[in-house]
């Protein structure tokens, strides 16, 4: 595991883009070299994957391509921006990794969490966080957010229906339970700030031991 590499998780609406860019920010102001990235996407190639991967007209798209999809965007955003950041000893923040994959088309998708798993495998080799928060939002809450957010631009996993994101939840329920070392949960239901302020604490806590 890579002591610098922090992931954030979480179903659709749970507010990661605000809180990792407000965590970011509070990192940086206390003198850390933070690198804030984002899957699928981060470069340029990943970033073309995940038009293709989210693009609502897409739906079609069998669940094992577009989990070996998620797996090539993550290996190239690895090999470009991330593993280069970490030899640099900068903090890596990064808006999704190999649990969404896990969740989503692991256990949402039912193609199973271990076979995910294994594919991820061969994409990142030994590449793993040191440390996910999971901001965890009640699926209708996050979907209701979704909805009210009028600058937000639906996605096509955004059109899935309420069972689709209530197995996602479960996903990342089992998930927390099987890594529990690794996965910490932040309550998502509260405000951007009060989430922000316990993902820093969390954040400052594991990369000063």
């Amino acid at each position: 595991m890579e002591a610098n590499f922090i992931t954030f998780e979480g179903g659709e609406g749970a507010g990661k883009t605000t809180v990792l860019q407000k965590v970011s920010d509070r990192l940086k102001e206390n003198g850390y070299d933070v690198l804030l990235t984002r899957e699928p996407g981060g470069i340029r190639i990943a970033e073309e994957i995940r038009q293709v991967i989210l693009n609502p007209e897409h739906k079609s798209m069998d669940g094992r391509t577009e989990a070996l999809l998620y797996a090539a965007a993550r290996r190239q955003h690895l090999v470009e921006k991330v593993i280069p950041a970490l030899a640099k000893k900068q903090v890596v923040l990064c808006d999704r990794f190999i649990d969404s994959s896990l969740a989503y088309q692991g256990y949402a998708r039912g193609l199973g969490i271990d076979q995910i798993y294994e594919v991820n495998q061969f994409a990142i080799d030994t590449c793993m966080p040191s440390l996910t928060l999971w901001l965890d939002i009640d699926p209708e809450e996050g979907l209701n957010r979704i909805a009210a957010d009028q600058g937000r631009e639906q996605n096509r996993l955004d059109l899935e229906d309420l069972d689709f994101h209530k197995k996602v939840h479960k996903g990342y329920q089992i998930l927390a339970e099987r890594f529990d070392n690794r996965i910490k949960k932040i309550d998502a239901s509260l405000s951007p700030d009060e989430v922000s302020e316990l993902a820093f604490q969390k954040i400052i806590l594991h990369i000063d031991q």
